[in-house]
């Protein structure tokens, strides 16, 4: 889910062309209650109460990669989950943020504050979608079972995975495939150690990133003699040019960790407690705020510094010269780039790829497929361009990020109020309360389908299927993770809402 390099170039022709015209869990017993939102039976009318059995037939043993997180493992700390936010937000996509941001019209302040807002908002999904798993110990595709079915829950386990498998920028020549496969086997070695491999790397490498980047703006500001001109310029748009570009702006910048708003049960699983989740996960709107505001600054400064505007990190850091400076810079973009990679897209498809075949796959298995897969799908050659990357690839993406994040929430805290049978979800028993229809959900299915729907339009249209569209599809585009998430959310409490008395009743 890393963002295209070339963010910045892709908003700024987007601007030009279109600017004017209490966790209660219900343990497993001889005769336990069961929640189900729909009969198992054709249509959308609710059964009373299913038949109750003794026992339930279990998922393969071979799951126990997905099975609670036991207490003794549950050892991450709020520095932990922040370290871990650090090594995402550290990288070459932020550093482009809030300058892509300002190229479109917004002042320096502008900009900042826009990332950090969108971050906020991405924030409250977060620590919500996270706080069951801290509570139970469940990785997102069980926890999506309790919207989706024990079998639905393959639907946006296998989106996250393609999501995660098309992440590179596109372009690459010879020299930068041949560094694609160097980290490709960095990464590797690291999943292999499996989670407490991957949370070491972010723990011990978030104190590097942080010291590197200040060091960075240490130099810019003195040998700029100060950040320059670009923090000082006033914004170039009038008040309505404004909204207009800040509203599809914070879309794309929560675009921007949609992914990993989805899947952070796989990392706050291992939480000690809700405090250090929250408290950890505190850290995105501000590092990341920090971070644009840094790479923003930084590019100011390189005015000053060479007499042109420097954007490209990569391309500073080889101006800046000197076999010291090159040796970190090799060390801090490799720190960054594997860092991000590692827990924005390979933790959850490996997750995926276990929850679909338990039989087959452990994390380890699913973690050299993903890599494989990364390989195979080619994507230097799937996203030809920085513009169809962000416009047609990640806000495209976040159609189907929204629907699943507002139907997972709403299923927990509106539907269910936070009540969970976690023995069940482990369980492929068809009388069961996550089974439903033949282990889907027809509720979760028609509320995912509605909320894509009024997307569907503006990318056909950004794609060049459609010549026009109206203006509230083409709204519904720029706003495409807003529209979904309350449209699926809404549509779900609809389908649900004749059920929600039973709930109650059965929980009192």
């Amino acid at each position: 889910m890393a963002m295209s390099m070339a963010m910045s170039r892709a908003l700024a022709a987007r601007h030009r062309s279109h600017l004017g015209h209490r966790i209660e869990v219900k343990s497993h017993h001889a005769s336990p209650p069961r929640l189900p939102l729909l009969p198992r039976s054709p249509g959308l009318t609710l059964a009373s109460r299913p038949q109750m059995i003794p026992a339930r037939p279990r998922m393969s043993s071979s799951e126990s990669d997905l099975s609670p997180t036991p207490p003794s493992e549950r050892t991450m700390t709020a520095w932990d989950l922040a370290s871990l936010w650090v090594g995402l937000v550290v990288g070459v996509p932020s550093y482009y943020l809030a300058g892509s941001l300002v190229d479109l019209g917004m002042s320096a302040l502008q900009g900042v504050a826009t990332v950090a807002f969108a971050n906020l908002v991405v924030l409250i999904s977060l620590v919500l979608t996270a706080a069951p798993s801290v509570t139970h110990g469940l990785p997102f595709p069980v926890l999506a079972r309790a919207a989706f079915g024990v079998r639905g829950a393959h639907l946006p386990a296998v989106i996250r995975v393609l999501v995660g498998c098309a992440s590179a920028r596109p372009g690459a020549a010879a020299l930068e495939f041949a560094c694609f496969l160097a980290f490709w086997a960095a990464q590797l070695g690291v999943i292999m150690h499996g989670m407490e491999g991957i949370r070491k790397l972010e723990k011990y490498s978030a104190p590097v990133l942080i010291v590197l980047t200040s060091a960075l703006l240490a130099w810019a500001y003195v040998s700029a003699g100060g950040f320059g001109r670009i923090l000082s310029l006033p914004p170039r748009l009038t008040r309505a040019e404004f909204w207009k570009v800040f509203f599809p702006s914070l879309t794309a910048n929560i675009s921007f960790w949609a992914t990993v708003a989805i899947n952070i049960p796989d990392f706050a699983r291992y939480a000690r407690s809700q405090a250090d989740q929250v408290l950890g996960q505190a850290g995105l709107p501000v590092f990341m705020g920090m971070f644009t505001f840094a790479g923003l600054a930084v590019t100011s400064a390189t005015e000053a510094i060479f007499g042109h505007v420097i954007s490209d990190p990569i391309e500073l850091l080889g101006r800046i010269g000197g076999p010291v400076t090159t040796v970190l810079a090799i060390v801090g973009i490799s720190l960054a780039t594997i860092t991000t990679n590692i827990a924005a897209n390979v933790v959850a498809p490996a997750n995926a790829l276990v929850s679909m075949s338990p039989r087959k796959f452990t994390f380890a298995k699913g973690a050299l497929v993903t890599a494989l897969l990364g390989i195979a799908f080619q994507p230097w050659r799937l996203l030809s361009s920085s513009e169809s990357f962000v416009y047609t690839w990640l806000l495209g993406y976040s159609a189907l990020m929204g629907p699943i994040g507002g139907i997972i929430l709403a299923d927990h805290y509106i539907v269910r109020r936070t009540a969970l049978d976690v023995d069940a979800l482990y369980s492929e028993d068809s009388h069961g309360p996550y089974y439903f229809q033949g282990g889907f959900n027809v509720a979760a299915m028609a509320a995912m389908a509605a909320g894509v729907a009024p997307i569907v339009p503006g990318f056909l249209h950004n794609v060049g299927v459609l010549p026009s569209v109206s203006k509230a599809f083409e709204t519904a585009y720029n706003n495409a993770w807003f529209v979904s998430f309350f449209v699926a959310g809404a549509v779900y409490c609809l389908l649900c809402r004749r059920n929600r008395n039973e709930l109650k009743h059965q929980h009192d």
